[in-house]
Formats: structure tokens, C-alpha cells, sequence
């Protein structure tokens, strides 16, 4: 049987002060088939330096200007040619070096089309202090109109679907994520695997919580995906935010 390979997607735009410990924390696993697809988006900072002393022969870099995050996943994934697609964002960290290998591992046992794992929210300075911790659940269709969504940097898709049911949309500019899963998991029905343990390390302060208009857009953002997606409405998006309430109760 041959093993399959990861097409990892870090998209990245100035973070020298963070995309080391990404590019440490991938280094590390002990499963190494693998391409990295690097997307920057025309660093001016140290980042293309950064990457330029840190050579791997998985890494394929194109630095090129591209239109927001959700643009420069949709070019990475263009050039993917593995068999399943994951994401490391330039601030997040592969939560130990057996990630890839216990993803792999399941995706073989159950044959399904998306692997998805819990995710730890951690502080910007200290990444071994956890200030959320997100435990995804098993998956049921019925969830998704309770406004339950899997943490988007910690799923793993097989490439096939999202050559069939498309990348991200960029008419949403913060909530692009939240409308391809419910592509994939509404309209897509697709089979989906819990592996339940922390499977990424996410710096606090991502994009769409830096003010209250971003707030609000989002909000926004993710109604119009669940109306489009028709999977609800007001219900579905109220669960959405209550249902974090829970992930700052942080496990003993």
C-alpha cells in the first residue's frame, strides 16, 4: 500500500517573529512524506530570509502579491500534488511530531475524506499556555445547523474533494473557511473522522477578532455562508459563537 502524502499549506505574509517555530514544529514530525507549499504574499520583512537559511527540498516557494490569505491557499493548493491537504499557518504549530504520522494512520483505518482533530488557543509569548482549548466531537450532519464547524487549521481534506467542490471563495473576506466546510460537510456529505487530541498550536488574535467591525463582519460573513450553504440561519450562527463559551473552560 502506498503511504500517503501531505500537501501542507503555509500562506504567509511578514511574520518573520513567528514562522520559524511553523517551520520547527513541521520539521519535527516523524512522518516525512510530505510537501511544504510556501504562498508569500511579497514579504517585505525577514521572512524571505528566514526561509532562504532554513533550505528543505519538500519546500516549493512562490512569492508573488496575491489578494488576502484565502487567494494565496487558493494558488498553494493549485500546486498541490498530494494526496491530502492540510494547512500550518504561518503563526501556528503542529501541536507534537506525531501529527502527520497519527493523521495518516487514521485516514487509512477509516477511509474517510476529511481528518479533523481538536486545537489549542495559546498565548502569543508563551506558546505552552493554553487560553482556549477547542475539542472538536464526533461529526453528525445535525450539528452543522447548531453551528458547529471543526477547527479549520487542524482538518485535513483528500485533494479530490476540494477539486470537486472547489477552494475558497474570496467574496468572503474573513468567514472563506467557514463556507468551504460547509461546502464539503452540507453539499459535499462528505466522510469525516474525529482524531481526538490536539493536533495545532494558534497564537490569540487571529484576523477576524482585531476590532469590533471585524467582529461584526464576520458575523456577517458566516450567515451569508449558512444561507448559502442552506444548511440555517439566526439559530445556526448564535450557536456558532455561544458554543466557544466552552473552549475557555481549559482541561485539568
Amino acid at each position: 500500500m502506498t503511504a500517503i502524502k501531505f500537501s501542507i499549506i503555509t500562506a504567509v505574509w511578514n511574520r518573520e517573529a513567528t514562522l520559524g517555530d511553523a517551520l520547527d514544529s513541521l520539521a519535527a514530525q516523524s512522518y516525512d512524506n510530505y510537501e511544504h507549499l510556501v504562498q508569500d504574499g511579497g514579504s517585505t520583512d525577514g521572512t524571505l530570509a528566514l526561509l532562504a537559511g532554513r533550505p528543505d527540498c519538500r519546500r516549493k516557494l512562490i512569492s508573488e502579491r496575491d489578494d488576502g490569505i484565502y487567494d494565496a491557499l487558493n494558488r498553494a493548493m493549485a500546486r498541490a500534488s498530494g494526496d491530502v491537504i492540510g494547512l500550518l499557518h504561518s503563526d501556528d504549530l503542529l501541536a507534537h511530531p506525531q501529527v502527520l504520522a497519527r493523521v495518516e494512520r487514521c485516514f487509512e483505518e477509516t477511509k474517510a475524506d476529511a481528518v479533523y482533530g481538536d486545537l489549542d488557543y495559546v498565548s502569543a509569548s508563551d506558546t505552552s499556555r493554553v487560553i482556549r482549548h477547542w475539542k472538536s466531537g464526533e461529526y453528525h450532519p445535525a450539528k452543522l445547523r447548531r453551528g458547529w464547524m471543526p477547527p479549520h487549521p487542524a482538518l485535513f481534506l483528500r485533494r479530490k474533494v476540494i477539486e470537486t467542490w472547489g477552494g475558497y471563495d474570496t467574496s468572503y473576506r474573513i468567514a472563506a473557511d467557514y463556507d468551504s466546510i460547509l461546502r464539503y460537510f452540507a453539499k459535499g456529505q462528505i466522510a469525516a473522522a474525529w482524531l481526538p487530541e490536539v493536533l495545532v498550536k494558534m497564537r490569540v488574535g487571529g484576523e477576524s477578532n482585531r476590532s469590533i467591525e471585524r467582529i461584526l463582519r464576520k458575523s456577517r460573513e458566516d450567515f451569508s455562508a449558512l444561507r448559502r450553504n442552506k444548511v440555517g440561519g439566526i439559530g445556526a450562527l448564535a450557536g456558532k459563537n455561544l458554543g466557544k463559551l466552552s473552549q475557555f473552560l481549559i482541561r485539568s
